[in-house]
């Protein structure tokens, strides 16, 4: 019976995650997809606090939700005339997902209940502590690995941006000699 409200604030924030990431997918509003993806990163937040996860609630809602959708939300307002523009496809019809779909929930439920899910108790530590922990030991090759690369990408960004700029600017002068 002690289970029974934490099941409940669970299938709750389950239930917001699904009809936000519904209103994202099916919105024919730009806008409203955005503040739709809101909900569904908010909400993914949500469950992985109430799961236990700090570090990885409040991640996703210091990056996702307090970066990328901010970003997200600026471009779509930024924009000039985005509400007029629609973004539909008609090369399928709108019952022609229906099947699929129909098949992927029905796996899905099939998966769910047939699956013995264990039971564990709440971690000891705080997930930060342990995280800090392996990156730090056995995943610190990896990790530095990962920042080298995204150090690399970045830099691969930067000049393609300015090679992109540089041609665009003499493109507009006629007149300058192209040394490349």
């Amino acid at each position: 019976m002690d289970q029974l409200p934490s099941a409940l604030i669970f299938y709750g924030i389950a239930a917001l995650v699904l009809v936000s990431a519904g209103g994202v997918a099916f919105s024919k509003n730009i806008l409203h997809s955005a503040f739709a993806l809101l909900g569904t990163l908010a909400g993914v937040a949500g469950l992985y606090l109430f799961l236990g996860a700090d570090f990885v609630g409040v991640a996703q809602i210091i990056i996702y939700v307090g970066g990328i959708l901010v970003l997200i939300l600026f471009a779509v307002l930024l924009t000039n005339r985005i509400g007029d523009v629609r973004v539909t496809n008609l090369a399928v019809p709108a019952f022609g997902a229906a099947v699929p779909v129909l098949f992927s929930v029905i796996g899905l439920l099939w998966l769910v209940f047939r699956t013995p899910w264990p039971q564990t108790q709440a971690a000891a530590a705080p997930t930060t502590a342990r995280l800090g922990d392996a990156f730090l030991r056995e995943y610190l090759l990896p990790f530095e690995l990962a920042s080298v690369i995204l150090l690399l990408a970045l830099v691969g960004a930067v000049v393609i941006a300015r090679r992109a700029a540089r041609d665009e600017y003499l493109d507009k002068d006629p007149h300058h000699e192209r040394l490349v």
